[in-house]
């Protein structure tokens, strides 16, 4: 790769990561006020995942998340106003200010949908994919998920019918250990999730560390192979660990289940850290001095807005 095509893309990824730290961090900040009307759960210490995930697909793929979707959301290029908006419970955001952080979406960039409950978007994915090849367009489908929806039974109906109809979609397993306070060691008696996946027949490839040139390398190349029809699903593991509580703003080390100590190794690894120091003191101060200033105007934008009125109780409704 050309060192001007080297520094583009780190500009980009560093960006991104960036953008997605301060963002969780100014919610951190922000969410004892009371102002933010909806629980969190933030992806601080994982933004390498979505990043380099949406970073190596292309305009006209799509996207589905869990309920850990900010970083999602931000990485797909959605409206930063939109979700600060619909964090505080206003009629701007990007669900209008009823969906809450669980429920970010911008289908003009890709970003379909995401939800609060676990699995819930992997079927729904599935079902997309499957009408993109049946139209026949050049898309492909990004299904987010957590470690802990390899545990539902739809998450394996998915991989089948996946398999059998060669859909193109990427299943990006986010695997931070945890499914809320337990270990997955203690929720599998055996770990390796990726050679359940082969056993469907499909590709599982398991990335160690974080590590968010490898998540775009991998992406990148096999979505190269799909623009020219080795179109298969395929399973990503990407191995990652969330910093803060499962949902909420604050640090959970005290409740027993895991340690500073484990912790300790990711932090050393920090993404956001390690992609700036490819890029020079006064190129990584342009891109945060952008991002902040962005982040200061879609925070006082939310906080000027409307809260929805009572009329849009009665508006999305459907009736069967």
């Amino acid at each position: 790769m050309p060192e001007q095509t080297h520094f583009s893309l780190h500009k980009k990824l560093y960006t991104s990561l960036y953008r997605i730290r301060r963002v969780e961090e100014e919610v951190v900040r922000i969410y004892p006020t009371d102002k933010i009307k909806s629980p969190v759960h933030l992806s601080i210490g994982q933004e390498a995942v979505s990043v380099g995930v949406c970073e190596a697909l292309k305009e006209q793929d799509v996207a589905f998340g869990s309920y850990r979707s900010h970083a999602l959301y931000i990485a797909k290029g959605g409206d930063l106003k939109g979700m600060m908006a619909e964090l505080y419970g206003k009629s701007t955001g990007s669900s209008k200010g009823k969906g809450g952080s669980m429920h970010l979406v911008d289908v003009s960039k890709g970003l379909i949908c995401t939800s609060a409950v676990v699995a819930t978007t992997i079927p729904t994915a599935i079902g997309y994919a499957y009408a993109l090849k049946y139209q026949g367009k050049n898309s492909v489908v990004a299904s987010f998920l957590g470690d802990g929806a390899t545990e539902e039974g739809v998450f394996y109906e998915s991989l089948n019918f996946a398999a059998i109809k060669k859909l193109p979609v990427f299943f990006i397993c986010e695997n931070n250990s945890y499914a809320i306070h337990t270990h997955q060691n203690s929720r599998q008696v055996k770990s390796g999730i990726c050679e359940r996946v082969a056993s469907f027949g499909i590709p599982a490839i398991k990335i160690e560390g974080n590590d968010v040139l490898k998540i775009y390398d991998t992406i990148r190349d096999i979505r190269e192979k799909m623009c020219k029809g080795e179109i298969e699903p395929h399973f990503i593991e990407c191995e990652t660990y969330r910093w803060k509580e499962h949902v909420g703003p604050s640090e959970d080390y005290a409740l027993g289940y895991r340690t500073k100590e484990e912790l300790k190794p990711w932090v050393e690894n920090d993404q956001v850290k390690e992609i700036g120091k490819l890029l020079s003191q006064h190129t990584r101060k342009e891109l945060e001095l952008a991002v902040e200033k962005e982040i200061k105007e879609a925070i006082a934008s939310a906080e000027k807005s409307d809260f929805p009125s009572l009329a849009e109780l009665y508006t999305d409704v459907f009736q069967g």
